[in-house]
């Protein structure tokens, strides 16, 4: 690949699943740390992503917005990684399906719930609270990986989401999903993501 990617973030953000990807991948990158409230509103950036949210990925003058959307294209541009399976097979849909499940109705119905309205079942995208959680606890139940043998980007966006919302309190901490999650995070990529980030957070906190 002979485009350069920017990855735009912020080390207390969403950004930090893009950053796990991109230490995945392999792939060279330059960082743009934005604050919020300030550049992340600014007319430059706001250009590339008139949502003013972080992370944003440029890929020379292409800007690609949405963790699930960049995390699979992360993975597009690195095959030989087989963070997906081979384009056209049943387990590459499989793994669209939990990303976009966890970037979708898991994480609707989390914000919805605590901010306490949820929506009608046959209205929302996530259904009833019972069935996405089952859902949920199901797919990941006694299992190393949600799609074959190996691990690949949905294993990546599911762990990092779950652990998040699990440490802040906003999901149960089951044995099934801390079980599921525990060797995910302790890759060698994800461990080198968050000490990258970490080490962001007090220049973030100065600015």
């Amino acid at each position: 690949m002979s485009d350069t990617l920017a990855f735009y973030t912020h080390p207390q953000s969403r950004g930090r699943i893009t950053r796990w990807m991109l230490e995945e991948t392999g792939l060279r990158y330059d960082v743009v740390m934005l604050e919020y409230g300030s550049s992340m509103k600014s007319a430059q950036y706001l250009a590339l992503n008139p949502m003013g949210k972080v992370p944003a990925l440029l890929q020379g003058k292409t800007v690609i917005t949405e963790n699930a959307a960049i995390c699979l294209h992360l993975a597009d541009l690195a095959p030989w990684k087989g963070l997906l399976p081979p384009v056209g097979s049943a387990e590459r849909g499989e793994c669209y399906r939990w990303v976009l499940f966890a970037a979708g109705p898991l994480e609707a119905f989390i914000t919805d719930r605590r901010h306490g309205a949820l929506a009608p079942p046959m209205e929302a995208g996530y259904g009833t609270a019972e069935d996405l959680l089952h859902t949920l606890e199901t797919a990941v139940a006694g299992k190393r990986y949600l799609v074959g043998d190996g691990f690949t980007v949905a294993d990546l966006y599911m762990a990092s989401f779950l652990s998040y919302y699990i440490r802040v309190g906003e999901l149960e901490a089951k044995p099934a999903l801390l079980e599921y999650c525990a060797p995910h995070l302790q890759r060698p990529a994800a461990l080198r993501a968050g000490a990258l980030d970490d080490a962001l957070v007090p220049i973030a906190g100065a600015a």
